[in-house]
């Protein structure tokens, strides 16, 4: 399994030494960046993984998809809308604004975890000669920030507002392969705050947060497909698919519980259905429902129905209008 790993990542890592010595390092040294070169290399490597990503749901997904949808496609702006959020995060141009706006953040959450006593814990020393071994240090890895994904998730459908932010991923009533990027910028920024926080603490290598970033992103990409799948019964039950995932999108079923318009839901797991088995939030049913949000489709006492914005920049400013209770 060593063997398999370094396959991949030692020709990987040759193309992003390639690409970056050919291409990105003189732009870097012309636009007068030349303290930033290893960060400039590490932005490499995740524009390399978004167009490889990219090239796979192109040429793997998207056929699958075409081959047996859930529903016939009917709105191709929502859906060129969210190919743009997805251009925008799996290219790395998110990451590079949060290197701007946000490394000063992330420099002072690891600050405050440190000077509280929290180091690395390096979990892959936990069981010497079994969790060093690469393939499991990784498994390990991955499921453990899977369990913190689960947690977020539950956040981000149990207080109003992040929720707010949040309902931004629920509104799209034409779910395809490109839905999973749809977030409010705010939601994103919070997100990866907790995963880079977490991810630093446990001590996982910046390779291994790439492949493990790259992973979760890959299956929620077929998660989100309009794709009518099932892994079966006991292959649901191991890994998250694309008609579980879609239940946790259905109208007044997937994000609600305890009645209409009352937070909560179910199947929340990112990759493992496991947490949410654990949890008592898990929906097996085989069905494949509209997905969207309740207040989209069903009036409120005032006759109206909630606006979630059509273009990028409106439905960022109306995530903001509901995350300061305006709209």
């Amino acid at each position: 399994m060593s063997a398999l790993i370094d396959g991949f990542t030692d020709p990987f890592a040759a193309v992003q030494q390639w690409v970056f010595e050919t291409l990105v390092q003189p732009l870097v040294f012309a636009l007068g960046f030349g303290g930033w070169t290893e960060d400039a290399f590490d932005g490499t490597g995740w524009l390399l993984v978004g167009v490889v990503q990219i090239l796979i749901l192109v040429a793997v997904i998207g056929p699958l998809q075409r081959w047996r949808p859930v529903e016939p496609v009917r709105d191709r702006q929502a859906i060129r809308v969210d190919i743009l959020y997805t251009l925008i995060h799996r290219l790395g141009l998110f990451r590079l604004a949060l290197f701007f706006l946000a490394a000063p953040l992330f420099d002072a959450l690891l600050g405050w975890a440190r000077t509280r006593g929290w180091g690395t814990m390096n979990l892959d020393q936990l069981w010497p000669g079994v969790t060093d071994i690469p393939w499991v240090a990784f498994a390990v890895y991955l499921v453990v920030l899977d369990f913190v994904e689960y947690l977020i998730h539950r956040g981000q459908h149990r207080f109003a507002w992040w929720w707010s932010l949040h309902a931004l991923h629920h509104s799209q009533r034409q779910m395809t392969m490109w839905s999973d990027d749809r977030n409010h910028l705010l939601d994103d920024l919070l997100h990866d705050a907790i995963i880079v926080l977490v991810a630093q603490l446990i001590g996982v290598a910046p390779g291994q947060f790439i492949a493990m970033v790259a992973c979760m992103q890959l299956s929620q990409s077929l998660q989100h497909a309009n794709l009518r799948l099932s892994f079966g019964r006991i292959g649901e039950r191991l890994w998250v698919s694309p008609r579980f995932h879609r239940l946790h999108h259905a109208i007044g079923l997937g994000h609600e519980s305890g009645g209409p318009r009352t937070l909560g839901g179910h199947n929340f797991g990112v990759l493992l259905p496991w947490w949410d088995m654990l949890f008592g939030t898990s929906n097996f049913e085989d069905r494949y429902e509209a997905t969207g949000i309740r207040d989209q489709v069903e009036p409120d006492a005032a006759g109206r129905v909630r606006d979630y914005g059509r273009g990028f920049w409106a439905q960022q400013w109306l995530g903001l209008r509901r995350l300061l209770g305006r709209g």
